[in-house]
């Protein structure tokens, strides 16, 4: 797939997930535009020096002012894809209000407000361009979310979110897609689920490797999906 010399925004770029998809995305020939907020992970960040990769500190995602100061650095946006967001396990007894408003902030909030910037950049350029945000598979299946309610309807926003826009912009050859991970193989995951297996896992490598066709110029049909990608989970 072709990416050279094309922008891209990764939000969530610096986690497991991000880090696989700027790396497959480099490898392609992507300018990728990385936000961060915390400055450890960025120092971990394996592509925190590649030429290709350019990060933008202090950005929060659930503020409109931090949103576009970081469409403002991309001088002519591809595509934008929106990986950042957060997880609670937690029952509906157990889940105070500010805790259902931080994960619509971290989920929802985060991914309307980037699409919102994205839709806005790449209309002025008249070139179209790529729109792909993380849903989850609790999103689609609802009855798994039981224990994380807070956490399904806020990714299950995000989906419907997907759907509404890809028919809103398409006439602006604006293609939006969103992807539903299961359990992913991440270091995280193998500490906070020791006793899984996690051959079953999807690898964040194969997760990648979805974002970077449906994000690409060679995606020039789908839209308004949002793809399982489970592995064997």
């Amino acid at each position: 797939m072709e990416y050279r010399d094309r922008h891209v925004v990764v939000t969530g770029g610096t986690g497991a997930l991000g880090t696989a998809t700027v790396a497959a995305l480099t490898e392609a020939g992507a300018i990728c535009h990385v936000p961060y907020i915390d400055r450890a992970e960025a120092e971990r960040f394996a592509f925190r020096k590649h030429a290709q990769v350019e990060l933008v500190a202090d950005i929060d995602l659930t503020q409109e002012s931090a949103v576009a100061k970081l469409y403002g650095t991309v001088p002519k946006l591809w595509a934008s894809i929106h990986i950042a967001g957060g997880f609670a396990m937690a029952s509906v007894a157990a889940t105070a209000k500010s805790d259902l408003i931080k994960q619509v902030d971290m989920n929802f909030v985060t991914a309307f407000l980037c699409c919102r910037a994205a839709v806005i950049a790449m209309t002025a350029t008249g070139a179209g361009g790529r729109i792909l945000n993380v849903a989850t598979r609790p999103a689609l299946e609802w009855r798994a979310g039981a224990g994380m309610a807070a956490y399904t309807a806020s990714k299950a926003a995000v989906a419907a979110l997907t759907v509404a826009l890809a028919e809103e912009v398409v006439n602006s050859d604006i293609l939006v897609n969103a992807i539903a991970p299961s359990t992913m193989d991440t270091p995280a995951n193998r500490q906070a689920i020791p006793d899984a297996d996690p051959a079953a896992w999807a690898k964040v490598e194969d997760v990648a490797a979805m974002i970077l066709f449906l994000a690409s110029p060679e995606n020039r049909v789908t839209r308004g999906a949002v793809v399982p990608v489970y592995g064997r989970s």
